[in-house]
């Protein structure tokens, strides 16, 4: 005779919390709350996992939120740790990587542009730098923006008359660029200056932008009153003009802190539920910029809360400097030094200043604060109003959130490429653009239809892929595609070739004779249309994609600007660096290389008969 058999259903929300407690230790760690499907909900730190825990489970201290949070949790992870400074680490680290839905949440992470004077060459070389310190030199940084960078770049070589040319430019020169001629650089290229007086000018770069500028400027007077004495006045102007371009760099920024020389300036302003964090650097006692930042935040999060958040994130992947000013203190303030200490291996200070210059310092970043997350909101007012009216025209079910728009640019079917720009609430998403080499040996050059559909294929069969292992991929609402029906009819071949068919796609193409206002609207089983000329809708429609057209032909002239650049010398087996370089010196370009005999191409130091004839013979067939 059969028995029932009871199946009790799984634990979750708070009375799953309350059965992992009694396993936890009393002991610092990390915290993973899941949801339905492995989806991390928030990611915690605790100096006792135990006690912190427990507080879910009985509903201490909880907003509507967290309420929310603690109901759809269905399953937990922890990691224990030594101290509560590494569970604080290993918490930024987590955060940053899995992007929870309900912790305060830093976005827009990019990395800054930093100056760096290369040191593994005899003629150091000055250069503007992006990422990991990979190369063996002396880092400056960071600068807010590449404008920041470039105008200081521009200054250091009016001053200090350092190279930027690559080494292969270096080794193949036998006269002085136009950097030269316009008091650039000094040309250690082709001796114009020993190495030893070159080697002068680095220190001396390098001392400016360690924050000694003045005794830089105070040795270059008595350099210029040295050679004005001798009568040397061409020698003495040059130096005056090194001067003015160091002078300028103090005239044209708008903050000159006296008492600060290396700090990072944080503002918070929240309000309406939105945030921004103001930063302005300040190194060498300088200004080198500021940003604005707009953390995702609720309405319910403490300031003090999200500055904690901010700064741990913020520095998860940054140089620390030795100062950080903010306008609100931070909660844990001191684990956050204590754990910034760690990483920097020296004394870090986090202070809210009350008064004197520091504390002007923040109310300006304040200010800018305040005026940047007005301006946000107002564009988010109005971006939420043209979605709203994209909905309509398109007849979608509702205002899409991503946006994705497609372009392709080619000469003749030459260097194509595919561009993809993504818009949505918060305006144009740049960290999501991508481009597409168009690959495709079959197409025909010129094939517009042919490379859209390489482009889809490439791009939706990954969504589809990660979609059909579990993963978490990156859908768009509405797909804007450069084109007719013809183009409309490629894309929809694609999707439905691969199972999508709840994405909407539009063709938008040009009026007669290419007219802004004139376009025609595209949508599968419906008759093609127009929006009004004058419609906020039909102009926001213009600028996605202007943009999606700027970004595809930006990306092929970079790709058709690198074939260019190309060496015919780098497709002959054999020839390396070294006696490119050797064959680039002897005969200046390679247009010099393939007029040569093979008799004289094998005088080269470096390359041998056999080497010689195979060169040789490489362009006879060219």
């Amino acid at each position: 005779m059969p028995t029932d058999v009871t199946t009790q259903a799984p634990l979750q929300g708070a009375a799953l919390i309350k059965d992992e407690v009694r396993r936890l230790p009393d002991a610092p760690g990390v915290y993973r709350m899941m949801g339905e499907d492995g989806e991390v909900l928030y990611v915690g730190k605790a100096r006792s996992l135990k006690k912190r825990v427990l507080q879910y489970a009985q509903g201490r201290f909880h907003t509507q939120r967290i309420a929310l949070m603690v109901d759809l949790t269905r399953s937990m992870e922890f990691v224990t740790v030594r101290t509560e400074t590494d569970a604080l680490l290993l918490e930024i680290n987590l955060i940053k990587q899995l992007k929870p839905r309900f912790n305060v949440l830093l976005r827009d992470d990019k990395s800054f542009p930093e100056i760096v004077i290369r040191r593994e060459h005899p003629a150091a070389q000055l250069r503007k730098h992006r990422g990991a310190h990979t190369i063996k030199g002396d880092y400056f940084g960071p600068f807010a923006s590449a404008h920041s960078v470039t105008k200081t770049l521009n200054t250091l070589q009016k001053a200090f008359l350092l190279r930027s040319c690559s080494d292969s430019v270096y080794e193949s020169r036998t006269r002085p660029c136009m950097l030269h001629q316009i008091k650039r650089c000094a040309a250690p290229c082709t001796g114009l200056i020993s190495l030893e007086d070159y080697g002068g000018l680095v220190d001396q770069a390098e001392a400016f932008l360690r924050g000694k500028s003045r005794v830089v400027m105070e040795r270059m007077s008595q350099e210029m009153q040295a050679a004005s004495d001798e009568m040397e006045f061409e020698r003495a102007a040059r130096i005056r003009d090194r001067i003015r371009a160091l002078a300028s760099v103090a005239q044209e920024q708008q903050i000159n802190p006296e008492t600060l020389e290396e700090a990072d300036v944080f503002a918070l302003h929240a309000e309406g539920g939105q945030a921004c964090v103001q930063v302005f650097f300040f190194r060498a006692g300088q200004n080198w910029g500021n940003r604005a930042y707009f953390p995702r935040v609720d309405k319910s999060d403490e300031d003090p809360d999200v500055m904690s958040a901010f700064l741990g994130q913020f520095y998860d992947d940054k140089p620390i400097p030795k100062v950080i000013l903010t306008n609100v203190e931070p909660s844990e303030a001191a684990l956050l030094t204590e754990a910034f200490g760690l990483k920097a291996g020296r004394k870090v200070e986090i202070n809210q200043p009350k008064r004197g210059e520091k504390a002007q310092l923040v109310d300006h970043a304040l200010t800018n604060a305040r005026e940047a997350l007005g301006r946000k909101m107002s564009e988010s007012s109005a971006q939420t109003k043209l979605l709203a009216g994209v909905c309509e025209a398109f007849g979608m079910d509702a205002p899409p959130e991503r946006i994705e728009v497609y372009d392709n640019a080619h000469i003749s079917g030459t260097n194509a490429v595919g561009g993809m720009i993504v818009a949505g609430p918060d305006g144009f998403q740049k960290s999501q653009y991508r481009k597409f080499n168009i690959k495709g040996t079959e197409l025909t050059p010129g094939d517009d239809y042919g490379m859209m559909k390489e482009v889809m294929r490439r791009r939706f069969s990954r969504m589809v892929k990660d979609e059909e292992a579990g993963e978490v991929a990156v859908r768009p609402d509405l797909v804007l595609v450069d084109g007719g029906a013809g183009q409309l009819a490629a894309v929809m071949e694609v999707l439905e070739d691969l199972g999508v068919d709840d994405i909407d796609v539009v063709g938008v193409a040009k009026g007669p004779d290419r007219d802004a206002g004139l376009e025609r609207f595209f949508i599968p089983g419906k008759t093609p249309f127009m929006l009004e000329p004058k419609s906020p809708v039909l102009y926001y429609l213009q600028r996605l994609r202007d943009e999606a057209h700027r970004f595809a032909n930006g990306s092929h002239r970079t790709r058709r600007s690198m074939d260019i650049k190309k060496n015919p010398l780098d497709e002959i087996e054999g020839v390396g660096p070294g006696r490119k370089r050797a064959l680039l010196h002897a005969y200046g370009s390679a247009r010099g290389v393939s007029r040569a005999s093979a008799d004289d191409l094998a005088k080269v130091d470096g390359v041998s008969e056999a080497l010689a004839q195979r060169i040789f013979d490489f362009f006879r067939k060219s």
